[in-house]
């Protein structure tokens, strides 16, 4: 349905020679999901947990890092599902490439809990957060390639519209995994290095917005 709604026809695999748009999917929208999942997760972490938050002095990011976990062992076995038909459809060629998903599923797990730690804190000051961010996250989920090929974006999009295509961080994310499950390839340095960059900035932005605001949360929530 994504293919014939926006055109798009996956390319070949470069090193796995795997075809097919339902593969080139599974591997960007497994990962998008999880990063929705957590990012909404995170959000109502505090406030679904107000009475307890109130009654009870503990670390409160514990309510943000339990959801995470609990995600990322949904996403974990997603991602053996999707490994198993992929060794079964590509073979070989994605073999080597398998702990390195995993690392990046870990990398993907610290970029959404920055996010997920940050919201968590916001949407206690802002009760209306909830929906806003649900549109932010439609809007991004368009503006990262997960439902059409990179290359389609850069053949459409005038040159400062790609220039926000790179750096917005779930792009090199979804490629990172394309990459490896799709392509049988290591990501390039500068791919590399923007999501290992993403993800630390990410929690250390979103730690000192949380430790700078959770004081308060018992009063607020």
């Amino acid at each position: 349905v994504f293919g014939i709604l926006f055109g798009a026809q996956a390319p070949i695999g470069e090193n796995s020679n795997l075809t097919g748009f339902a593969w080139f999917l599974l591997c960007a929208i497994i990962p998008w999901n999880f990063f929705a999942v957590v990012n909404n997760v995170g959000l109502a972490a505090v406030t679904d947990n107000s009475a307890l938050v109130r009654r009870v002095a503990f670390p409160r990011e514990i309510l943000v890092f339990s959801n995470v976990v609990f995600a990322l062992v949904q996403f974990g076995i997603e991602l053996v599902v999707l490994c198993s038909i992929l060794l079964v459809v590509a073979g070989a060629p994605i073999l080597p490439y398998l702990p390195l998903v995993a690392l990046l599923g870990i990398v993907l797990a610290i970029f959404s809990s920055g996010i997920a730690l940050a919201l968590s804190c916001f949407a206690v000051y802002f009760r209306d957060l909830k929906y806003l961010w649900t549109n932010a996250l439609q809007i991004w989920f368009f503006i990262t390639p997960v439902v059409y090929p990179p290359s389609l974006a850069e053949s459409q999009l005038p040159n400062w519209a790609q220039t926000l295509l790179q750096i917005n961080p779930m792009v090199h994310f979804v490629g990172a995994f394309r990459d490896l499950l799709y392509h049988a390839q290591i990501p390039d340095i500068q791919r590399s290095g923007i999501v290992v960059l993403s993800a630390l900035v990410s929690l250390a932005i979103g730690w000192s917005v949380f430790n700078r605001l959770s004081p308060r949360l018992p009063e607020e929530v």
